[in-house]
């Protein structure tokens, strides 16, 4: 029973989370309206649309982690093997959505009264740091779903 309120407040968590990655103090950069004169702007846009693509793997994450956690509890005659898989498995999700949590905590673009080389200089850091985070985020999806049986 404790396990289902524990997983029922993740799960809560975890959607308030996507509700609120709807609004971000970064919607002040005009996200999704390029600036022709403003490569800067162009810059964040990509940035963001990384964010984007991957901001809704995050239920994925949460579901698949939760599928492999019921399985470890409901299967008492599974391997050690089996379960050491699937806790190696969970471990994989979990840096995957740490990695976008602390990504999304960190990422504080500058100002646009800030020294637009500065600015260029952080956004392109962060473009790496994001693409990262994507595949982090992909391959941990891909090796869980490639391991894991379909329901």
């Amino acid at each position: 029973m404790k396990t289902m309120i524990k997983l029922a407040s993740i799960y809560a968590m975890a959607l308030l989370l996507l509700a609120s990655c709807g609004k971000s103090p970064h919607d002040q950069h005009n996200h999704g309206k390029a600036e022709g004169d403003n490569p800067n702007q162009v810059l964040y846009n990509q940035v963001m649309d990384i964010h984007d693509e991957v901001m809704p793997k995050m239920e994925d994450l949460y579901k698949l982690k939760k599928k492999m956690e019921e399985e470890i509890a409901q299967a008492p005659n599974l391997t050690e093997e089996r379960k050491r898989e699937l806790e190696g498995l969970i471990a994989k999700l979990d840096s995957a959505n740490l990695a976008m949590m602390d990504w999304m905590h960190e990422f504080n673009p500058l100002p646009d009264s800030a020294n637009q080389e500065d600015a260029r200089e952080y956004l392109e850091n962060e473009m790496e740091r994001v693409k990262k985070v994507r595949e982090k985020m992909l391959d941990a999806i891909k090796e869980v779903q490639q391991k894991v049986q379909p329901e």
